[in-house]
């Protein structure tokens, strides 16, 4: 086989798991986490860009939603400091081991880590000041379900700061997530638009 056809099969293959993840709303495998850690993502939805956009600061109670291997937990977690702590939640046992290795590494004492899904109601009741979503929303089956429970989990004037990047192939639309949270009593506060993907923060209704 030539060296162009075993690209274009490579391809094909790539693009029809990628529909089929969509199709079943299947989160990233564990194995697919060095290609989500890259200098693109660095750079378009790098750690400090996305906790400057969300208002992340030091003292802060935030919730990592669908962390993964903690490409962001490490982060938010060392700029809420000792006086704040970190709720990372996954689905897949493989990725909290790794963030659980990677925290150990670091040396941080203030992240907490929980197996489930959002939306099974893990998470306690108004109690962040702050909400991530990076990547993650599209790979959810309920997701009005699971933006009701984050709405529940912060506090009165906590935000939930959702962020979708090209290529992800469960990549959302900004309109698409403007009606999903419209729908689970969400309001945008502010939104930052790019190229190739965007943030927008949400707050609950009545919130300034």
């Amino acid at each position: 086989m030539t060296l162009p056809a075993a690209l274009i099969l490579m391809l094909v293959a790539v693009a029809a798991t990628c529909a089929v993840w969509r199709w079943a709303s299947l989160p990233c495998p564990w194995w697919m986490v060095p290609l989500l850690e890259n200098p693109y993502f660095q750079l378009v939805a790098g750690a400090e860009l996305l906790m400057d956009r969300a208002g992340i600061g030091a003292g802060m109670r935030v919730l990592d939603a669908g962390c993964g291997p903690g490409r962001l937990t490490v982060p938010i977690a060392e700029r809420v400091g000792e006086a704040g702590r970190v709720v990372a939640l996954d689905r897949q046992p493989r990725m909290l081991r790794r963030l659980q290795q990677r925290v150990a590494d670091h040396g941080i004492t203030n992240v907490e880590m929980v197996l489930g899904r959002i939306g099974e109601g893990r998470l306690p009741v108004e109690s962040f000041d702050i909400a991530v979503l990076v990547t993650v929303l599209g790979e959810i089956p309920e997701k009005v379900a699971a933006l009701r429970e984050i709405r529940g989990a912060l506090r009165a004037d906590g935000v939930l700061s959702v962020t979708e990047v090209l290529p992800d192939p469960h990549y959302l639309s900004l309109a698409r997530v403007r009606a999903l949270a419209a729908e689970a009593g969400l309001r945008e506060r502010q939104v930052f638009e790019g190229r190739v993907g965007y943030t927008v923060n949400l707050v609950r209704h009545g919130s300034g």
